[in-house]
């Protein structure tokens, strides 16, 4: 009776699971974060290593797909701390972005910018204001320097 009841907790596990899954990539962090309340710590565990042998969890595939749909208006350190934050290992990431097929830094920083902005700044507080989107956005401070001091034109590095 006892192993039936297990066996239904963790097929409960297995199916809400799937659910977050279908609805986007998560890390095997957010899965056990998730799923924390359903069943006990070595249920969960199970479960998250079934996902992984079956390959519908892969923290290297949600770092690879996060980074091709933010990595065009974000910065490094904002992309970094987000997937940090998800779960993913440092070396992972360092391996992602190395391998991600992205624009310069600066090229990125203004794209963004120029979505956002229509002109340069023309006083210290719109300088300022410029400079906390992009900042908020993950771009480092001599990007935003750079690109601020001269945003249409051509930025020497």
């Amino acid at each position: 009776m006892a192993l039936a009841a297990v066996n239904i907790m963790s097929n409960e596990l297995r199916q809400q699971a799937i659910r977050l899954l279908a609805r986007r990539e998560h890390t095997r962090v957010e899965l056990a974060r998730k799923l924390a309340g359903l069943g006990t710590q070595e249920e969960i565990d199970a479960v998250l290593a079934d996902m992984e042998a079956s390959q519908l969890q892969s923290d290297n595939r949600t770092a690879e797909n996060y980074l091709r749909s933010n990595a065009p208006r974000l910065g490094a350190s904002r992309l970094r701390h987000t997937l940090k934050t998800r779960g993913v290992a440092p070396e992972m990431i360092d391996e992602q972005l190395a391998q991600a097929d992205l624009p310069d830094e600066i090229e990125r920083a203004r794209a963004a910018w120029s979505r956002k902005f229509s002109a340069a700044p023309a006083n210290p507080k719109e300088w300022a204001r410029q400079a906390r989107f992009l900042q908020s956005r993950g771009f480092a401070g001599d990007i935003v320097r750079k690109l601020l001091k001269e945003p249409m034109g051509e930025v020497e590095e």
